[in-house]
């Protein structure tokens, strides 16, 4: 998918950019695979802000898409490739032999009329789903599952991939799109292929309207409010935050903490952190 310019007739529109949307090929959504959304601004069932900076925004049906692709020895004819509002990658209205349809996640190259399918049988061929067992080493999938049977959890964004580095006994070892490297049940199942719409990173927004239609309000930065706003805030003119640390603005240190459990289960599971550092 390629990347289209505007006409500076303002400021703001000189450095806006978008998608051209030519993988495209059905414009509207299936009714029965959707659902509405019920728009929270970010509040708790109290009524009070849990997350900052949610609201507005346009209206958005949720397409309901098939994670864990279990409907096996069945081939499935694409119907069409469709924009999803909800998600960075584009996704396709897929239609198996026996009526069902259902929606997947695109991946790059996948065009209307192919054929994609689901189970241990299946070719290794983009957008057929099968368990990492049956994957040769080195192949690029995405959709990954954790867990058995829970559906695809990993790499499911615009021009994302991971790779099958090894399979020994009850594991097998991915390269995850950050570097990690990490163990998973081999019996979990995985989609062939890299996500589609790669080009997805290159759009500049251009506008601080733009990012209201998706529902993001502004952030203000810390430093620019008063002390009893913000740790950051105070001093005269442009001051430093005064601390060892940046922090939240509940005093908690921010930017750099790690924050994951030490403890948490599936650390074992990975052999090399993001960092390049080894999990002893």
């Amino acid at each position: 998918m390629g990347i289209k310019t505007y006409n500076p007739y303002t400021p703001s529109r000189r450095n806006m950019t978008g998608s051209d949307f030519s993988e495209i090929t059905k414009s509207t959504p299936e009714k029965a695979l959707c659902t509405s959304l019920k728009k929270n601004a970010g509040r708790n069932n109290q009524g009070k802000i849990t997350v900052r900076h949610h609201g507005g925004g346009s209206r958005r049906l949720y397409r309901n898409i098939d994670f864990k692709r279990t409907k096996d020895g069945i081939p499935a004819k694409v119907i069409g490739i469709e924009y999803d509002p909800n998600r960075t990658a584009n996704i396709a209205l897929i239609c198996y032999e026996d009526g069902e349809k259902a929606y997947i996640i695109a991946p790059e190259g996948l065009t209307d009329g192919m054929k994609v399918m689901n189970g241990p049988e299946a070719e290794i061929r983009v957008g057929n789903c099968l368990p990492l067992s049956e994957i040769p080493v080195g192949t690029l999938v995405h959709n990954i599952e954790l867990y058995p049977g829970k559906g695809g959890q990993m790499v499911r964004s615009a021009g994302n991939s991971a790779q099958l580095m090894a399979k020994e006994g009850k594991y097998a070892t991915l390269r995850l799109p950050s570097g990690e490297m990490r163990m998973v049940p081999i019996v979990c199942r995985a989609t062939v292929g890299t996500v589609g719409n790669v080009d997805h990173n290159l759009i500049k927004i251009g506008k601080a309207g733009r990012k209201r239609h998706m529902g993001i309000r502004p952030t203000v930065r810390g430093s620019v409010m008063n002390p009893n706003d913000h740790p950051h805030g105070g001093g005269e003119g442009r001051a430093p935050i005064g601390r060892p640390g940046p922090s939240t603005p509940w005093g908690k240190p921010a930017l750099g903490l790690k924050t994951r459990k030490k403890k948490k289960a599936s650390n074992k599971l990975i052999v090399r952190r993001r960092d390049g550092r080894s999990i002893k």
